[in-house]
Protein backbone atom coordinates (compact mmCIF):
# COMPACT_ATOMS: atom_id res chain seq x y z
CA UNK A 1 0.00 0.00 0.00
CA UNK A 2 1.37 3.43 -0.89
CA UNK A 3 0.34 7.01 -1.52
CA UNK A 4 -2.25 7.07 1.23
CA UNK A 5 -4.14 10.30 1.59
CA UNK A 6 -3.45 11.56 5.10
CA UNK A 7 -6.14 13.62 6.81
CA UNK A 8 -5.45 16.05 9.67
CA UNK A 9 -8.73 17.35 11.14
CA UNK A 10 -9.01 20.04 13.77
CA UNK A 11 -9.34 18.67 17.30
CA UNK A 12 -12.79 19.32 18.75
CA UNK A 13 -12.41 18.00 22.30
CA UNK A 14 -13.00 20.72 24.89
CA UNK A 15 -10.16 23.28 24.77
CA UNK A 16 -7.90 20.91 22.85
CA UNK A 17 -5.57 23.17 20.88
CA UNK A 18 -2.96 20.67 19.75
CA UNK A 19 -2.74 19.43 16.17
CA UNK A 20 -1.54 16.02 15.01
CA UNK A 21 0.99 17.22 12.42
CA UNK A 22 2.84 20.52 12.32
CA UNK A 23 3.96 22.09 9.00
CA UNK A 24 7.45 20.53 8.99
CA UNK A 25 5.79 17.13 9.39
CA UNK A 26 3.59 17.81 6.38
CA UNK A 27 6.68 18.63 4.33
CA UNK A 28 8.22 15.29 5.34
CA UNK A 29 5.09 13.34 4.42
CA UNK A 30 4.85 15.12 1.06
CA UNK A 31 8.52 14.31 0.39
CA UNK A 32 7.67 10.63 0.91
CA UNK A 33 4.84 10.81 -1.63
CA UNK A 34 1.80 11.32 0.57
CA UNK A 35 -0.97 13.78 -0.08
CA UNK A 36 -1.88 15.58 3.15
CA UNK A 37 -5.23 17.22 3.75
CA UNK A 38 -5.36 19.71 6.62
CA UNK A 39 -8.61 21.18 7.85
CA UNK A 40 -8.57 24.97 7.66
CA UNK A 41 -7.60 26.40 11.04
CA UNK A 42 -6.54 23.04 12.47
CA UNK A 43 -3.19 24.39 13.63
CA UNK A 44 -4.23 27.81 14.89
CA UNK A 45 -4.40 26.72 18.53
CA UNK A 46 -0.73 25.74 18.25
CA UNK A 47 0.10 28.92 16.31
CA UNK A 48 0.54 27.04 13.02
CA UNK A 49 -1.15 28.92 10.16
CA UNK A 50 -2.87 27.61 7.07
CA UNK A 51 -0.29 29.50 5.02
CA UNK A 52 2.53 27.55 6.68
CA UNK A 53 0.76 24.27 5.96
CA UNK A 54 0.14 25.22 2.34
CA UNK A 55 3.79 26.23 1.91
CA UNK A 56 4.79 22.81 3.26
CA UNK A 57 2.67 21.12 0.61
CA UNK A 58 -0.64 20.47 2.39
CA UNK A 59 -4.00 20.78 0.72
CA UNK A 60 -6.14 23.03 2.92
CA UNK A 61 -9.78 21.92 2.97
CA UNK A 62 -12.72 23.84 4.34
CA UNK A 63 -14.08 21.44 6.94
CA UNK A 64 -13.73 18.16 8.80
CA UNK A 65 -16.35 16.40 6.66
CA UNK A 66 -14.15 16.78 3.58
CA UNK A 67 -11.03 15.64 5.44
CA UNK A 68 -12.73 12.43 6.55
CA UNK A 69 -14.40 11.87 3.19
CA UNK A 70 -11.16 12.10 1.19
CA UNK A 71 -8.55 10.71 3.58
CA UNK A 72 -7.49 7.07 3.88
CA UNK A 73 -5.61 7.62 7.15
CA UNK A 74 -6.91 9.96 9.84
CA UNK A 75 -4.22 11.35 12.15
CA UNK A 76 -5.35 12.98 15.38
CA UNK A 77 -4.08 13.91 18.81
CA UNK A 78 -7.02 12.88 20.97
CA UNK A 79 -9.37 9.97 20.63
CA UNK A 80 -12.48 10.47 18.47
CA UNK A 81 -15.49 11.71 20.41
CA UNK A 82 -19.12 10.85 19.56
CA UNK A 83 -19.60 14.08 17.59
CA UNK A 84 -16.99 12.77 15.12
CA UNK A 85 -18.17 9.18 14.79
CA UNK A 86 -20.47 9.83 11.83
CA UNK A 87 -17.54 11.11 9.77
CA UNK A 88 -15.65 7.80 9.77
CA UNK A 89 -16.30 5.40 6.94
CA UNK A 90 -15.93 1.65 7.16
CA UNK A 91 -12.37 0.46 6.72
CA UNK A 92 -10.76 3.83 7.37
CA UNK A 93 -7.46 3.91 9.27
CA UNK A 94 -6.72 5.85 12.46
CA UNK A 95 -3.48 6.84 14.21
CA UNK A 96 -3.94 8.74 17.48
CA UNK A 97 -4.12 8.47 21.26
CA UNK A 98 -7.03 6.13 22.02
CA UNK A 99 -7.03 5.08 25.72
CA UNK A 100 -9.63 2.44 24.88
CA UNK A 101 -9.48 0.66 28.24
CA UNK A 102 -11.34 3.62 29.72
CA UNK A 103 -13.81 4.02 26.83
CA UNK A 104 -16.04 1.09 25.93
CA UNK A 105 -18.25 3.20 23.64
CA UNK A 106 -15.32 4.19 21.44
CA UNK A 107 -13.99 0.63 21.46
CA UNK A 108 -17.32 -0.72 20.23
CA UNK A 109 -17.58 2.01 17.60
CA UNK A 110 -14.15 1.22 16.13
CA UNK A 111 -15.08 -2.46 16.01
CA UNK A 112 -18.49 -1.85 14.46
CA UNK A 113 -17.08 0.54 11.84
CA UNK A 114 -14.14 -1.80 11.15
CA UNK A 115 -11.54 0.88 11.68
CA UNK A 116 -7.91 -0.26 11.61
CA UNK A 117 -6.23 1.65 14.44
CA UNK A 118 -2.91 2.13 16.19
CA UNK A 119 -2.85 3.87 19.57
CA UNK A 120 0.08 6.18 20.22
CA UNK A 121 0.16 5.23 23.88
CA UNK A 122 0.82 1.52 23.32
CA UNK A 123 3.50 1.75 20.62
CA UNK A 124 6.41 0.14 22.46
CA UNK A 125 10.05 -0.43 21.55
CA UNK A 126 12.04 -3.56 22.38
CA UNK A 127 13.51 -1.92 25.49
CA UNK A 128 10.04 -1.36 26.92
CA UNK A 129 9.88 2.37 26.22
CA UNK A 130 6.71 4.11 25.00
CA UNK A 131 8.13 6.67 22.56
CA UNK A 132 4.86 8.30 21.54
CA UNK A 133 3.54 8.59 25.09
CA UNK A 134 6.77 9.89 26.61
CA UNK A 135 6.67 13.51 25.38
CA UNK A 136 3.11 14.07 26.58
CA UNK A 137 3.86 12.29 29.85
CA UNK A 138 6.71 14.74 30.34
CA UNK A 139 4.44 17.71 29.70
CA UNK A 140 1.64 16.32 31.89
CA UNK A 141 4.04 15.62 34.75
CA UNK A 142 5.40 19.14 34.73
CA UNK A 143 1.99 20.71 34.26
CA UNK A 144 0.53 18.68 37.14
CA UNK A 145 2.65 20.58 39.65
CA UNK A 146 1.73 23.95 38.14
CA UNK A 147 -1.92 22.93 38.39
CA UNK A 148 -1.49 21.75 41.99
CA UNK A 149 0.24 24.97 43.01
CA UNK A 150 -2.64 26.99 41.59
CA UNK A 151 -5.29 24.73 43.11
CA UNK A 152 -3.77 25.28 46.56
CA UNK A 153 -4.53 28.98 46.33
CA UNK A 154 -7.32 30.35 48.52
CA UNK A 155 -9.00 32.11 45.59
CA UNK A 156 -9.88 28.78 43.96
CA UNK A 157 -10.88 26.94 47.12
CA UNK A 158 -7.50 25.57 48.12
CA UNK A 159 -5.91 25.57 51.54
CA UNK A 160 -4.06 28.81 50.86
CA UNK A 161 -0.60 27.25 50.88
CA UNK A 162 2.35 28.36 48.76
CA UNK A 163 3.83 25.16 47.37
CA UNK A 164 7.39 25.99 48.36
CA UNK A 165 6.55 28.13 51.38
CA UNK A 166 8.85 31.00 52.39
CA UNK A 167 11.48 31.20 55.14
CA UNK A 168 9.72 30.73 58.43
CA UNK A 169 6.79 28.71 57.04
CA UNK A 170 6.56 25.03 56.06
CA UNK A 171 6.53 24.05 52.40
CA UNK A 172 3.70 21.91 51.04
CA UNK A 173 4.10 18.15 51.23
CA UNK A 174 3.70 16.54 47.82
CA UNK A 175 3.21 12.79 47.38
CA UNK A 176 3.61 11.39 43.86
CA UNK A 177 2.24 7.94 43.08
CA UNK A 178 4.41 6.42 40.39
CA UNK A 179 8.02 7.09 39.49
CA UNK A 180 7.71 6.74 35.72
CA UNK A 181 8.05 9.54 33.18
CA UNK A 182 5.16 11.68 34.46
CA UNK A 183 6.03 11.08 38.10
CA UNK A 184 9.69 11.92 37.54
CA UNK A 185 8.87 15.15 35.74
CA UNK A 186 6.38 16.08 38.46
CA UNK A 187 9.09 15.46 41.05
CA UNK A 188 11.52 17.70 39.17
CA UNK A 189 9.03 20.55 39.18
CA UNK A 190 7.95 20.07 42.79
CA UNK A 191 11.54 19.93 44.04
CA UNK A 192 12.37 22.96 41.92
CA UNK A 193 9.51 24.86 43.60
CA UNK A 194 10.93 23.79 46.99
CA UNK A 195 8.12 21.55 48.12
CA UNK A 196 8.75 18.54 50.35
CA UNK A 197 8.45 15.65 47.88
CA UNK A 198 7.85 11.92 48.30
CA UNK A 199 7.61 9.43 45.43
CA UNK A 200 6.01 6.01 45.86
CA UNK A 201 6.82 3.26 43.36
CA UNK A 202 6.80 -0.54 43.74
CA UNK A 203 9.90 -1.03 41.57
CA UNK A 204 13.10 -0.93 43.65
CA UNK A 205 15.20 -0.41 40.52
CA UNK A 206 13.19 2.70 39.65
CA UNK A 207 13.58 4.02 43.18
CA UNK A 208 17.34 3.44 42.98
CA UNK A 209 17.42 5.34 39.69
CA UNK A 210 15.48 8.25 41.19
CA UNK A 211 17.80 8.26 44.17
CA UNK A 212 20.77 8.68 41.84
CA UNK A 213 19.09 11.34 39.71
CA UNK A 214 17.78 13.45 42.59
CA UNK A 215 20.70 12.98 44.94
CA UNK A 216 18.65 12.58 48.09
CA UNK A 217 16.22 15.43 47.36
CA UNK A 218 13.28 13.01 47.40
CA UNK A 219 11.77 10.70 49.99
CA UNK A 220 11.53 7.41 48.07
CA UNK A 221 9.17 4.71 49.32
CA UNK A 222 8.04 1.21 48.39
CA UNK A 223 4.27 1.50 48.88
CA UNK A 224 1.90 -0.81 50.70
CA UNK A 225 -1.71 -0.26 51.68
CA UNK A 226 -0.91 0.99 55.17
CA UNK A 227 1.86 3.43 54.35
CA UNK A 228 0.00 4.70 51.27
CA UNK A 229 -2.97 5.66 53.45
CA UNK A 230 -0.71 7.39 55.97
CA UNK A 231 1.20 9.35 53.33
CA UNK A 232 -1.97 10.49 51.56
CA UNK A 233 -3.46 11.68 54.85
CA UNK A 234 -0.51 13.93 55.65
CA UNK A 235 -0.07 15.34 52.14
CA UNK A 236 -1.07 18.76 50.91
CA UNK A 237 -0.89 17.50 47.32
CA UNK A 238 -1.22 13.97 45.94
CA UNK A 239 -0.37 13.44 42.28
CA UNK A 240 -1.47 10.20 40.62
CA UNK A 241 1.01 9.24 37.90
CA UNK A 242 0.23 5.55 37.53
CA UNK A 243 0.49 3.82 34.17
CA UNK A 244 -0.21 0.25 33.09
CA UNK A 245 0.34 0.44 29.30
CA UNK A 246 -2.94 0.04 27.46
CA UNK A 247 -4.86 -1.00 30.58
CA UNK A 248 -7.20 0.78 32.92
CA UNK A 249 -5.42 2.54 35.78
CA UNK A 250 -5.74 0.77 39.17
CA UNK A 251 -7.70 2.63 41.86
CA UNK A 252 -4.91 3.07 44.36
CA UNK A 253 -6.42 5.85 46.47
CA UNK A 254 -9.80 5.16 48.08
CA UNK A 255 -12.48 7.68 48.95
CA UNK A 256 -11.61 7.16 52.61
CA UNK A 257 -7.99 8.12 51.93
CA UNK A 258 -9.06 11.28 50.13
CA UNK A 259 -11.42 12.14 52.99
CA UNK A 260 -8.50 11.82 55.43
CA UNK A 261 -6.68 14.75 53.81
CA UNK A 262 -7.00 18.23 55.25
CA UNK A 263 -9.71 20.41 53.68
CA UNK A 264 -8.32 22.42 50.80
CA UNK A 265 -5.68 19.83 49.93
CA UNK A 266 -5.26 18.94 46.26
CA UNK A 267 -5.47 15.71 44.26
CA UNK A 268 -4.16 15.76 40.67
CA UNK A 269 -4.91 12.64 38.62
CA UNK A 270 -2.65 12.44 35.58
CA UNK A 271 -3.96 8.89 35.02
CA UNK A 272 -7.49 10.12 34.27
CA UNK A 273 -7.12 9.30 30.54
CA UNK A 274 -6.95 5.66 31.61
CA UNK A 275 -9.82 5.91 34.09
CA UNK A 276 -7.96 7.56 36.97
CA UNK A 277 -6.19 6.13 40.01
CA UNK A 278 -8.29 7.88 42.69
CA UNK A 279 -11.70 6.51 43.57
CA UNK A 280 -13.03 10.08 43.62
CA UNK A 281 -11.70 11.02 40.17
CA UNK A 282 -13.85 12.00 37.22
CA UNK A 283 -12.68 13.68 34.01
CA UNK A 284 -12.63 17.48 33.88
CA UNK A 285 -11.73 20.00 31.18
CA UNK A 286 -9.49 23.04 30.91
CA UNK A 287 -12.58 25.25 30.89
CA UNK A 288 -13.80 23.70 34.18
CA UNK A 289 -10.71 21.96 35.58
CA UNK A 290 -11.47 21.35 39.24
CA UNK A 291 -14.15 20.14 41.62
CA UNK A 292 -14.24 19.50 45.35
CA UNK A 293 -14.89 16.02 46.69
CA UNK A 294 -14.52 15.07 50.37
CA UNK A 295 -13.17 18.58 50.95
CA UNK A 296 -10.26 18.04 48.54
CA UNK A 297 -9.76 20.02 45.33
CA UNK A 298 -9.51 17.57 42.41
CA UNK A 299 -7.78 18.43 39.13
CA UNK A 300 -8.55 15.67 36.62
CA UNK A 301 -8.18 17.27 33.19
CA UNK A 302 -8.07 14.53 30.59
CA UNK A 303 -5.82 16.40 28.14
CA UNK A 304 -3.41 18.30 30.38
CA UNK A 305 -0.84 18.98 27.61
CA UNK A 306 -3.49 20.81 25.59
CA UNK A 307 -3.00 23.83 27.86
CA UNK A 308 0.45 24.40 26.36
CA UNK A 309 -0.54 23.51 22.84
CA UNK A 310 2.46 24.76 20.90
CA UNK A 311 5.02 23.09 23.14
CA UNK A 312 2.94 19.90 23.19
CA UNK A 313 2.34 19.85 19.44
CA UNK A 314 6.01 20.22 18.60
CA UNK A 315 7.05 17.65 21.21
CA UNK A 316 4.40 15.17 20.08
CA UNK A 317 4.90 15.55 16.34
CA UNK A 318 8.68 15.21 16.66
CA UNK A 319 8.10 11.82 18.29
CA UNK A 320 5.26 10.61 16.03
CA UNK A 321 6.60 11.73 12.65
CA UNK A 322 9.03 8.84 11.97
CA UNK A 323 6.25 6.38 12.78
CA UNK A 324 3.66 8.36 10.83
CA UNK A 325 5.85 8.26 7.73
CA UNK A 326 5.86 4.46 7.95
CA UNK A 327 2.14 4.19 8.65
CA UNK A 328 1.27 6.57 5.83
CA UNK A 329 3.57 4.74 3.43
CA UNK A 330 2.53 1.17 4.25
CA UNK A 331 -0.85 1.51 5.93
CA UNK A 332 -1.73 0.34 9.45
CA UNK A 333 -1.33 -3.36 8.65
CA UNK A 334 1.79 -3.10 6.51
CA UNK A 335 3.64 -0.86 8.93
CA UNK A 336 2.68 -3.01 11.92
CA UNK A 337 3.84 -6.14 10.11
CA UNK A 338 7.20 -4.48 9.42
CA UNK A 339 7.75 -2.80 12.80
CA UNK A 340 7.26 -4.66 16.10
CA UNK A 341 6.87 -1.36 17.97
CA UNK A 342 3.89 -0.40 15.82
CA UNK A 343 2.50 -3.94 16.09
CA UNK A 344 2.30 -3.46 19.86
CA UNK A 345 0.30 -0.30 19.22
CA UNK A 346 -2.43 -2.09 17.28
CA UNK A 347 -5.88 -1.72 18.83
CA UNK A 348 -8.46 -2.79 16.25
CA UNK A 349 -8.20 -4.54 12.88
CA UNK A 350 -11.20 -5.04 10.58
CA UNK A 351 -13.69 -5.41 13.41
CA UNK A 352 -11.39 -7.42 15.72
CA UNK A 353 -10.05 -6.19 19.06
CA UNK A 354 -6.32 -6.94 19.13
CA UNK A 355 -5.23 -5.35 22.41
CA UNK A 356 -5.52 -7.85 25.25
CA UNK A 357 -5.60 -5.23 28.04
CA UNK A 358 -8.54 -3.45 26.39
CA UNK A 359 -10.34 -6.75 25.83
CA UNK A 360 -9.89 -7.62 29.49
CA UNK A 361 -11.06 -4.19 30.65
CA UNK A 362 -14.35 -4.51 28.76
CA UNK A 363 -14.89 -8.27 28.76
CA UNK A 364 -14.72 -8.38 24.96
CA UNK A 365 -13.29 -11.02 22.66
CA UNK A 366 -9.59 -10.73 21.87
CA UNK A 367 -7.81 -11.73 18.65
CA UNK A 368 -4.08 -12.22 18.35
CA UNK A 369 -2.88 -9.52 15.93
CA UNK A 370 -0.10 -11.77 14.66
CA UNK A 371 -2.71 -14.08 13.11
CA UNK A 372 -4.45 -11.20 11.36
CA UNK A 373 -1.20 -9.66 10.14
CA UNK A 374 -0.08 -13.00 8.76
CA UNK A 375 -3.40 -13.45 6.99
CA UNK A 376 -3.44 -9.91 5.64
Amino acid sequence: MSNLVVGVPAEIKNTENRVAVQPDGVAELVYHGQQVLVEAGAGLGSRCTDEEYAAAGAVIVAGADEVFERADLIVKVKEPIPAEYHRFRSGQQLFTYLHLAADRELTEFLLERKIDSIAYETVQTSDGKLPLLTPMSEVAGRMSVQAAAHALESTVGGAGILLGGVPGTPAARVTILGGGISGTEAAKMAVGMRAVVRVLDPDPKRLAYLSDVFGGALDLVMPNRANLAAYVAESDVVIGAVLVPGAKAPKLVSREMIASMRPGSVAVDISIDQGGCFETSRPTTHSDPTYVEEGVVHYCVANIPGAVARTSTYALTAATLPYLVRVAGQGILGSAAADPALALGLSTIDGALVNSAVAEAHGLAYRDPAELLAAG
